[in-house]
């Protein structure tokens, strides 16, 4: 279905669009058909079967939700054929419409660097993310164990997102894995309140200063929100464009904390707000 359509079911739905993506084979139909309830995405054992983006509405516990079935995305190098290169534009396109993606990981491989571009197109988008290692049971004790550890050291800069270890054919962890997707939604698309912002950032500024630039300490005044999905806090000061990245860095997980923001990457971003009383003082100079 067009992506238009797509989302006007989204929105008479109710609900969020979910994309689901990942390397071929790695179990994202079998999951969608698992979540919907029935076989509404055709899903072989070759890899790469599905081509196109297929939306599928459904509701689950009285919710309303989209997913979005996407081709699996290849290497670049591999990507020859018109209709790869279609499927990969369609994966990205899915995610910029999407407010919530679901990374579906093959756990037997781990995660892999194909895995972590595609996490990273995610994030590039600012989207929510829910990361699902799947086919979980088939793993024995021992690597299992080698498998979480790997994991957890590769996806620390995703550390925000939820992962949980399913099994897609037989429904394995899915009922703790929409749990979370609900969560990231709700956090993506959060109203902020002004007041609330600006007192977390004085906050903030209290309890770690901002660096001197040339013997001037860079002032933050006030926060507002930006906009949603991915939630973004601007904040205005003086000589903002000096504030060295990792106290923006501070401030980011700073709000993440505060705010109890769950799934969602969050932006900042700062404005410098001009001196209302610089023009007078030059003005006052000249008359003298």
């Amino acid at each position: 279905a067009p992506y238009h359509a797509q989302q006007q079911a989204a929105e008479v739905a109710g609900g969020p669009m979910i994309a689901v993506i990942g390397r071929p084979n790695v179990g994202k139909s079998t999951l969608i058909n698992r979540l919907v309830g029935q076989e509404r995405v055709v899903a072989f054992d070759q890899p790469g079967t599905t081509r196109d983006t297929i939306s599928v509405p459904f509701e689950r516990h009285g919710k309303h939700y989209t997913l979005i079935d996407t081709a699996g995305v290849r290497r670049r190098g591999k990507v020859r054929e018109a209709i790869e290169k279609f499927s990969v534009i369609k994966a990205l396109e899915a995610i910029e419409k999407s407010q919530v993606a679901i990374v579906v990981i093959d756990a037997r491989e781990g995660l892999t660097d194909q895995d972590m571009t595609l996490i990273g197109y995610v994030l590039n988008a600012g989207r929510a993310l829910v990361i699902a290692i799947n086919k979980w049971d088939g793993l024995d004790t021992d690597q299992r164990e080698h498998n979480r550890s790997t994991l957890q050291r590769r996806r620390a800069f995703v550390s925000f997102a939820a992962q949980h270890f399913i099994s897609a054919r037989h429904g394995t962890g899915v009922g703790e894995l929409m749990g979370s997707v609900d969560q990231a939604y709700a956090s993506a698309c959060r109203d902020l309140n002004t007041r609330y912002l600006t007192d977390l950032l004085e906050e903030a500024v209290f309890k770690h200063n901002p660096p001197l630039h040339h013997g001037r300490r860079v002032k933050l005044r006030y926060a507002h929100q930006g906009g949603r999905n991915p939630p973004v806090i601007v904040i205005h000061g003086n000589q903002t464009q000096h504030l060295p990245e990792v106290y923006l860095r501070y401030l980011t997980n700073f709000y993440i904390s505060k705010l109890k923001l769950k799934g969602t990457p969050l932006r900042i971003e700062l404005k410098s707000g001009k001196n209302p009383f610089s023009d007078k003082k030059r003005t006052k100079k000249r008359k003298k």
